[in-house]
């Protein structure tokens, strides 16, 4: 029997590029959850890290699909490390490969920073949860949206207030979300916003005399949550008055340690 013929790809019907009738413009159509090996380089933070991604494209009123499989492949050919710039150049190419008018890309991935311990000065590598957005058009502007999930410590001043000794804290999560202007504002940047508004920063290890300067400087700087996200909103209002930043927005979740349920707010550009 003979050997079946090896079809090549130029041989095959393209279905998704057919004409469709329905006339039906598709805002956004692409992957959803795709994990990928990536390097990444931003300020002085350089490792290596997965990401989740989301790749997504616009879609005439008269193509009847995309093609799925572009998108791994312009991921798997960009061989820059992921930064700002570099996603929104991804972006660009992602239109070209696809032939769109806009498109998005949504990477969530754990970003790393080396900390020194405040006292022992012992180093070590603390981790956020870094979401970067491109939205990226062949005739309009990029934008290029950073979300930055930065744990902290948050001390209560009411507790602190009425108690003969002692005072309840607990872990924090302020979620930082920034639409950038000016690219050469960094990860690390608002880190250190955020981390600077909390009652004390987090580490990822700390030696004795560390653990006995982080539990003082919380009980001397009590805040609430309402506190923490109108501290950071303050700092990022003076980045928006100096346009480097188009918009923001704060979110602060406080994990009670005597509740059973969580403290929150929030705060939007102003």
């Amino acid at each position: 029997m003979n050997a079946p013929e090896q079809l090549t790809i130029d041989k095959l019907p393209d279905v998704q590029s057919e004409t469709d009738a329905r006339a039906v413009k598709i805002e956004k159509v692409g992957i959803r959850g795709l994990k990928y090996p990536l390097d990444v380089s931003v300020g002085n933070c350089k490792f290596s890290s997965i990401g989740t991604l989301d790749m997504t494209v616009s879609l005439a009123a008269n193509i009847k699909g995309t093609h799925m499989s572009r998108f791994i492949e312009v991921l798997r050919d960009y061989k820059q490390p992921i930064n700002h710039r570099n996603l929104i150049s991804l972006g660009s190419r992602m239109l070209d490969k696809l032939d769109a008018e806009s498109g998005w890309i949504k990477l969530t991935l754990p970003f790393f920073i080396e900390k020194e311990a405040p006292v022992s000065k012992v180093r070590s590598l603390m981790d956020y949860e870094v979401t970067w957005e491109v939205a990226v058009s062949t005739s309009k502007d990029n934008f290029l949206t950073l979300n930055v999930v930065v744990p902290v410590t948050s001390l209560c001043p009411c507790s602190k207030n009425i108690s003969d000794y002692g005072a309840h804290n607990q872990r924090s999560h302020i979620s930082v979300s920034v639409t950038l202007i000016d690219l050469n504002i960094d990860v690390e940047k608002i880190v250190e916003i955020a981390e600077k508004s909390a009652s004390c920063e987090l580490w990822g290890l700390l030696k004795r005399p560390d653990e006995k300067y982080v539990t003082e400087k919380a009980y001397d700087n009590p805040k609430f949550v309402e506190d923490l996200v109108r501290d950071v909103a303050i700092h990022l209002k003076q980045l928006k008055r100096s346009e480097r930043i188009l918009k923001f927005s704060i979110e602060s979740e406080n994990f009670e340690s005597i509740h059973n349920h969580s403290a929150y707010a929030r705060v939007e550009s102003y």
